[in-house]
C-alpha cells in the first residue's frame, strides 16, 4: 500500500450533494502522507485553488478574489474540498488507497480486512480476490451504518504497482458523492514543496477560513 507516494494528473470529476451537483476538471497533485493541491479548471484557467500541507490549507477564489486560509484540519479541509477526511486520509484516498492506518489489530474473512475503532466504530477493506488490490472501503458508525465508502475500480498497471483511475467517494450523513477519473497520471514523481503553498494575491481579499461556513 505504500508503493505509490505523490500524484501529478488531470481528473473529471462529479460531485453530488445537497448543495447542489456539477462536473468539472481538477489539476489534481498530491505527495504522502500530507502535501495536497486541488486546481479547478476552466476555459479561462483555474477558478479556484487549494492547498494543504501540514500546517496550513488555503484556497485562491479567482471568481470572487478571495483568497481564504488557516489551519490544517478536518473541518477546514471540508470546508474547502467537501470531503470529510484528515489530511492524511485525503491524501491516500487520492492516491488510489483506502484511507486508513496500517498498523491496529485487523481481523481478516475471506477478501475483507476489518478492525475496529473504539466506540462501536469499524473499518472494513475488500480485496479483489485474483488482483489482489482494495477496491472498496467503508467507516461505520457506532450503530453499524456506514458514515463514509470509497470504491476504487479501473485499475491499469504502472511499474509500482496497480492503480485505480476511478475513485468514488460517499459521504453518507453529509449525503454526498465525489466521482474522480483520472486522465493519465504520473505517479512517483518529484514535486517541489512550493507547489504546495500559496501566498495571498496582491489584489485580493483576504478572509478567515472559517467564513466558509461548514
Amino acid at each position: 500500500m505504500k508503493q505509490f507516494h505523490s500524484l501529478r494528473s488531470l481528473a473529471s470529476v462529479y460531485y453530488q450533494g445537497k448543495d447542489g451537483r456539477g462536473k468539472f476538471e481538477e489539476a489534481i497533485v498530491v505527495e504522502r502522507p500530507d502535501k495536497l493541491r486541488l486546481e479547478t479548471l476552466s476555459s479561462f484557467g483555474a477558478l479556484l485553488i487549494v492547498t494543504a500541507n501540514a500546517d496550513k490549507v488555503a484556497g485562491f477564489d479567482a471568481q470572487e478574489n478571495v483568497f481564504v486560509h488557516g489551519r490544517s484540519s478536518k473541518e477546514n479541509l471540508a470546508r474547502l474540498t467537501r470531503i470529510p477526511l484528515e489530511l492524511r486520509e485525503i491524501a491516500a484516498l487520492l492516491m488510489g488507497l483506502p484511507p486508513v492506518e496500517i498498523q491496529g489489530r485487523w481481523e481478516g474473512k475471506q477478501n475483507s480486512l476489518r478492525r475496529e475503532l473504539g466506540g462501536g466504530r469499524s473499518e472494513l477493506v475488500t480485496f479483489d480476490s485474483k488482483l489482489g488490490v482494495p477496491t472498496k472501503w467503508e467507516r461505520s458508525g457506532p450503530g453499524g451504518g456506514i458514515e463514509l465508502s470509497a470504491i476504487f475500480s479501473d485499475f491499469f498497471s504502472t511499474p509500482s504497482g496497480l492503480f485505480p483511475l476511478k475513485i468514488s467517494l460517499e459521504a453518507h450523513a453529509q449525503q454526498r458523492r465525489l466521482e474522480i477519473r483520472y486522465q493519465d497520471p504520473e505517479l512517483n514523481v518529484d514535486l517541489p514543496r512550493a507547489v504546495f503553498v500559496q501566498e495571498k494575491p496582491v489584489n485580493a481579499r483576504e478572509l478567515p477560513i472559517e467564513s466558509l461556513g461548514g
